[in-house]
């Protein structure tokens, strides 16, 4: 049975940047992802892709207004398809620089679901159903958030997505209605709208981006 200093469940922005100054500290570091791709939340349907897709829409939205400042180009038109692709380029390139920093850091790493069996012992359970178990002095749990709905409401990610499927829909609604005015349902809404949406955003609390200075 293999053992560790340390192990870290988990590969987004809280587990990889753990077990990899865990290396530099002279410690022998292995991390537990059971996503397919590194990153987290962040890298893989968070902070990259959206960062992606506003940079995208946004010259979407820039060029449809070139011809009133006397720039014409010809008609503007998207191809859904190929925003998507761009965007999911984007993340494929950043989560594989994720898996080359643990490699090069030499973090050891496991792909499956992590869970304990004792307090010294992390079971990971692939997606072939394989088990293995390694032993650890220490471990950090890192396993980021997930998306919650309203109460009696279930998200199917076709008609009620969460932000997740707001990142990948096949086509512009002709209106989409956003729950929760943070800075996430503002990016989406941001998408959406500059591509074509009707959006109105619905917000519990007095203003926007609550929280937020």
């Amino acid at each position: 049975m293999a053992s560790y200093d340390v192990i870290v469940i988990g590969s987004g922005p809280g587990g990889y940047v753990g077990a990899i100054p865990a290396a530099h500290l002279g410690l022998k570091p292995a991390c537990v992802e059971e996503k397919k791709t590194f990153g987290g939340t962040c890298l893989n349907v968070g902070c990259i892709p959206s960062k992606s897709l506003l940079n995208l829409s946004h010259e979407f939205h820039k060029a449809k207004g070139l011809s009133n400042k006397g720039i014409e180009i010809g008609e503007v038109k998207l191809n859904l398809d190929n925003m998507m692709k761009s965007k999911d380029k984007a993340v494929t390139t950043l989560t594989k620089g994720v898996e080359f920093l643990l490699k090069k850091n030499k973090v050891t790493y496991f792909k499956g679901h992590g869970s304990f069996k004792s307090n010294n012992e992390i079971l990971i359970k692939d997606d072939q159903k394989k088990e293995t178990i390694i032993q650890t002095e220490k471990t950090v749990i890192a396993t980021g958030s997930v998306p919650v709905s309203l109460p009696g409401i279930e998200i199917d990610e076709k008609i009620i997505v969460s932000s997740t499927g707001a990142l990948k829909l096949e086509k512009v609604p002709n209106k989409m209605v956003v729950v929760g005015g943070g800075y996430i349902g503002l990016e989406m809404g941001s998408v959406w709208s500059r591509l074509g949406a009707k959006v109105e955003i619905v917000e519990f609390l007095d203003h926007i981006t609550p929280g937020m200075d």
